[in-house]
């Protein structure tokens, strides 16, 4: 009898990006879906980073992302997806290009309270070419807009997925990944048609 030595698996890894302006929980994603303890690079907020970073409507936080957070989530032995924070403060936007390299997609987090602040990381996808959803974090439970209102408000293409989430809840942040996954499934499939490769 033939032994075949089995060989160890190597995971395809698969890289989500999340985005968003100051404060919209970001951070808190991450660490709410990942099976691992997260990399945070969290600072206190000094007086002179009040002095330069848009803290309106967030007065009352404390501490940043100065670089990126990560975290990890085990599909299946064959696939993981890595999940990347970006930090959200104008100053640290350099950071972006790096870490979207390579991304199969992204989550863009939003605060009604401060909708402007989702500008940056939908242009920033839609110029890339990296399929996004927005996921509209309800703070406290609040839910007083809904998903057609704020694809409104950032002139959202009706491709684009947007979900009403808390993204402090395990499931409602799966939920926004596996509608990252579909829109880039979807833009993978409109791909193969428009290149003759598979049927309309």
């Amino acid at each position: 009898m033939v032994s075949v030595s089995s060989q160890p698996v190597v995971p395809t890894a698969l890289k989500i990006l999340i985005a968003g302006g100051f404060g919209v929980g970001k951070t808190t994603m991450v660490g709410s879906v990942s099976e691992v303890t997260p990399l945070a690079t969290e600072e206190h907020i000094t007086a002179a980073g009040r002095r330069v970073d848009d803290l309106r409507g967030v007065e009352k936080k404390v501490s940043t992302t100065v670089a990126l957070d990560f975290g990890r989530i085990t599909i299946s032995p064959e696939l993981v997806l890595y999940l990347f924070g970006t930090p959200g403060q104008d100053r640290f936007w350099f950071m972006w290009d790096d870490l979207s390299s390579g991304a199969l997609g992204a989550v863009v987090l939003a605060d009604t309270r401060r909708l402007d602040t989702s500008f940056a990381a939908v242009d920033f996808f839609e110029s890339r070419g990296i399929p996004f959803a927005v996921g509209v974090n309800c703070f406290d439970g609040r839910r007083e807009v809904d998903a057609e209102q704020v694809r409104q408000a950032l002139d959202l293409a009706p491709t684009v997925p947007v979900l009403l989430c808390d993204v402090r809840q395990r499931q409602s942040s799966k939920e926004l990944l596996l509608a990252v996954l579909g829109a880039a499934r979807r833009k993978m499939e409109a791909r193969l048609v428009a290149a003759g490769l598979r049927p309309g």
